[in-house]
């Protein structure tokens, strides 16, 4: 192929990474769809138990690419960082196999670790391989992004369903070998992506610390300590509360802090206040995510118990049912890329906070959906499959208005001097929202508020109850941002 046709399509290299975030995708979501219903039906834990559990493992998946993006930055390189973090995800779903709570902490503890390595690196990779004002740059995340969901629909059938149809170990088995087959593709294919920068060991991670070690490798062996970590986090959950607040505060601060030195050096007023945006578009994400995240925890146990899945004769597992949303993203994600650009050439392309009040509202009638399922309950106190089709399918398209922009958002709000700060923050966002969606999750389930088990039928009016109440709270945040938009827009100092 020459440089030419190269330049004409993508670079080469796009598709190794497609395939091998495809894969590692597989065995996260392959993880994620099977952990609650493993921690209930195997572990013999709580609903609200797996609920935090749950949140616990999840928040922490979404903060370990704060510091697996920065150790590659300093010492250990984006490739470097990428291979280790595929083989700690891949011995985590192996160590699962022991079957004890034990082998499930270490071995969520090594997919924490793994994921904050391999997700902070493999889109640095991507974005490496395009110059700066490369046009086919957004082009191809878009195609990165299809491969993501690719592996999370994988996920959420195959896997889903073999785990729950022949049992939990074989779900994590294959979603380990996902993961294995992922790092063969990123190592057999680097010569694909050789041409982006900083792949190696940087300078620093270069010299020599201990003995023959250099920065990097003692890095490496040195992050290992944190599994253990991870560990005591999520078996201790309730110091995620302290250390998520903490993180919260101190990087609101330096965010600010960052806005007023460079209005100063540049002698403008914009910086600080576009600070003060982006924390308060995180704190919006937060209360979008945490209700979203419903998804792996009361809305796959409410689909266990209280959904009639059977279809032509055939029951669809309950962890099967998370698959509509990576179903739909496929489906409507290139509509409403088109969407946007044909409403920007129209002058009607909603603000960014316009866009996010409409995402969350579409969340917000997704749970209130589940009262209509109530008029259609069958003798075994179950709501139509449907129901959840539509819940899935209005998460879906509210998701398409928040989540696609987000990213870019960051990268126009923040000075080019704290970008990677920003972007962590953004990340952070997502940690305290899983974490706080473990929280949510824990009041739903199958036991009343003394312990005592519920029936089907007071188990399903207890669902309603708590989507309901989360459904109307969600519409309150979505008016409350429709009428900050303009103060927020005026904050934002032309960023659209």
């Amino acid at each position: 192929m020459t440089d030419m046709q190269i330049k004409q399509g993508h670079p080469r290299g796009l598709m190794t990474l497609f395939f091998s975030e495809m894969w590692e995708r597989v065995c996260y979501y392959g993880m994620r769809v099977l952990l609650t219903l493993y921690l209930v039906k195997s572990l013999m834990k709580g609903d609200a138990d797996a609920a935090l559990i749950y949140g616990a493992y999840t928040g922490l998946v979404y903060a370990a690419p704060i510091l697996g993006g920065r150790m590659a930055d300093k010492f250990l390189g984006y490739r470097n960082a990428v291979l280790l973090g595929a083989i700690l995800m891949a011995i985590g779903e192996f160590l699962i196999l022991g079957g004890s709570e034990q082998f499930l902490m270490i071995g969520m503890g090594a997919l924490i670790l793994g994921n904050g390595y391999f997700k902070a690196n493999i889109s640095t990779i991507v974005g490496k391989l395009y110059e700066d004002n490369d046009p086919r740059r957004d082009s191809g995340f878009t195609i990165f992004y299809i491969g993501i969901n690719i592996g999370a629909l994988l996920a959420t059938t195959v896997i889903a369903y073999i785990g729950e149809t022949y049992g939990f170990k074989y779900g994590f088995g294959l979603a380990g070998i996902g993961m294995l087959l992922g790092l063969l593709i990123f190592w057999f294919g680097r010569h694909n992506y050789a041409a982006a920068e900083g792949l190696g060991f940087t300078e620093e991670g270069k010299k020599k610390v201990f003995g023959p070690l250099n920065k990097a490798q003692a890095v490496s062996i040195g992050s290992l300590f944190l599994i253990p970590v991870a560990y005591f986090l999520i078996m201790q959950n309730s110091w995620m509360d302290y250390i998520l607040i903490s993180l919260f505060l101190f990087i609101s601060f330096s965010l600010i802090k960052a806005g007023i030195a460079a209005d100063s050096a540049g002698k403008v007023k914009i910086w600080k206040d576009r600070m003060i945006a982006l924390i308060i578009f995180m704190v919006i994400n937060i209360a979008f995510w945490a209700c979203f995240e419903q998804a792996g925890t009361s809305l796959t146990l409410f689909a266990d118990r209280n959904v009639d899945r059977e279809i032509f004769g055939w029951v669809m597992p309950a962890s099967m049912t998370q698959f509509f949303n990576p179903f739909f993203i496929i489906v409507f994600g290139s509509i409403f890329s088109v969407m946007w650009v044909k409403l920007t050439k129209i002058g009607k392309n909603p603000s960014i906070p316009m866009k996010f009040a409409f995402g969350i509202l579409q969340l917000a009638l997704g749970f209130l959906v589940t009262n209509i399922g109530l008029h259609f309950v069958n003798e075994a106190y179950q709501v139509p499959l449907l129901t959840l089709v539509v819940l899935y399918l209005l998460h879906t398209t509210g998701e398409l208005f928040l989540s696609p922009i987000g990213l870019s958002m960051v990268t126009k709000l923040s000075p080019k001097n704290i970008a990677g700060t920003a972007m962590g923050a953004w990340f952070l966002s997502f940690a305290i929202a899983n974490y706080v969606g473990g929280q949510i999750a824990s009041l739903t389930g199958g036991h009343s508020d003394s312990g005592v088990a519920l029936t089907a039928g007071e188990g399903l009016d207890k669902y309603i109850s708590i989507f309901s109440t989360i459904g109307f709270v969600l519409i309150g945040i979505a008016l409350l941002i429709a009428l900050l938009n303009k103060p927020i827009k005026k904050l934002m100092h032309g960023v659209e």
